[in-house]
């Protein structure tokens, strides 16, 4: 297990969301990501590989985004990865603020890690 796995989530998170804001440094965030083995689940949408993430970001419809990171949880993996779960609210143009949950597997990968694992849901309680 990786003894610096707090450290590391704490530097991923906020290198994630400080590209993820700025619309010019969203387009960078491929580097986050494996273009085989990263897997993402956006709001139930399961995307495979690099190349599918970031056509999904790429095509989000805001023009402004902002996310507020409420508190960061995160665990170190026996193959030396961290889980990384992160709870927060996110704002977009001019609509409310939304709880957000977004959890991830870090993977080690050369002299630092990757993507493995990202699921991102907005927290919405549909009443039926």
């Amino acid at each position: 297990m990786n003894p610096l796995y707090q450290d590391i989530a704490a530097a991923f998170v906020q290198s994630y969301y400080l590209h993820f804001d700025d619309n010019e440094k969203r387009s960078t965030m491929a580097s986050f990501y494996d273009e085989e083995t990263s897997l993402m689940s956006f709001e139930g949408q399961n995307l495979l590989g690099r190349s599918k993430i970031m056509e999904k970001l790429n095509c989000l419809t805001f023009q402004k985004i902002a996310h507020s990171i409420t508190k960061v949880d995160c665990q170190p993996m026996f193959d030396g990865g961290v889980l990384v779960c992160v709870l927060g609210q996110l704002k977009t143009d001019d609509d409310p603020p939304h709880t957000f949950s977004q959890t991830f597997v870090l993977k080690p990968y050369n002299e630092g890690f990757y993507v493995q694992h990202d699921v991102f849901r907005i927290a919405v309680h549909d009443a039926a």
